[in-house]
């Protein structure tokens, strides 16, 4: 469910359009706006901050904007990384629109939440977060509650690394623990509702098929690849694992 099978990157947003796009605009608003630092895009993002202040004065629309835009690159390529990774499989299960309905009204719902529990004025936040925690929401109901939707392989994945998720919210500083937490009790609240029709997603059903021209081709590598690739399949937790480690890292370092 969480490894990816596509061959490229045309099949991957032909696949999964809705996760395609909400990257795109990820890409595009860092790209404009704090990349060439535009300042017609600098002000627009400027006016898409969830700031308090400017929601008691009426912008309203700040509880939808937020979720679209990040504080830096690495922030940026994170969220978005984890949104290819959680997301594709959900918007298979669920279908493209009620997907876009479960991510942004689960990221919309954690920011409301966020302004009446914490109203004050200043405490301005940005990120995608809080959306994508609500796709942990919804994992994790179907690992309680749905248990048809998802093997025991991918639910152990989906707990462990919501898991290292919640300790590293309260452990990192700078992050909005409300969007977290918030996020995720959305998620796991609408998960009845948009999980009302959903097939159980099984990765191999979206592979590639290849076809045989009848020429005869020799790969003394074969054995090698094969192995090692059954190894991975079998550990995709570790994967998983060693790559958030080093985003991880990173952003850390950076």
């Amino acid at each position: 469910m969480f490894i990816r099978n596509e061959r490229s990157l045309k099949e991957f947003m032909a696949n999964y359009p809705v996760v395609s796009g909400i990257i795109i605009i990820h890409i595009a608003i860092w790209l404009l706006s704090d990349a060439l630092s535009i300042p017609l895009f600098e002000r627009l993002y400027d006016l898409g901050v969830g700031h308090h202040y400017m929601i008691h004065q009426g912008e309203y629309w700040r509880f939808i904007t937020p979720i679209f835009l990040h504080g830096g690159l690495m922030h940026m390529l994170f969220n978005s990384f984890s949104l290819v990774l959680f997301g594709p499989a959900l918007e298979r299960m669920i279908g493209k629109s009620m997907f876009l309905i479960a991510y942004l009204g689960a990221g919309v719902l954690a920011n409301i939440t966020t302004f009446f529990i914490n109203p004050s004025f200043m405490f301005p936040h940005v990120g995608a977060s809080g959306a994508i925690f609500g796709l942990f929401g919804i994992y994790i109901f179907m690992v309680v509650f749905r248990k048809s939707l998802i093997d025991s392989q991918n639910a152990q994945i989906v707990t462990v690394i919501f898991l290292i998720g919640l300790i590293m919210t309260f452990i990192r500083p700078g992050i909005n623990q409300y969007a977290h937490i918030l996020g995720f009790a959305a998620g796991f609240l609408i998960a009845p509702l948009v999980l009302v029709r959903a097939k159980p997603f099984y990765a191999s059903q979206y592979r590639r098929t290849h076809h045989d021209d009848g020429e005869i081709r020799f790969n003394p590598n074969r054995w090698k690849r094969k192995r090692f690739s059954r190894k991975m399949k079998q550990n995709p937790l570790w994967i998983i694992i060693i790559v958030l480690a080093i985003i991880g890292l990173l952003s850390y370092l950076i």
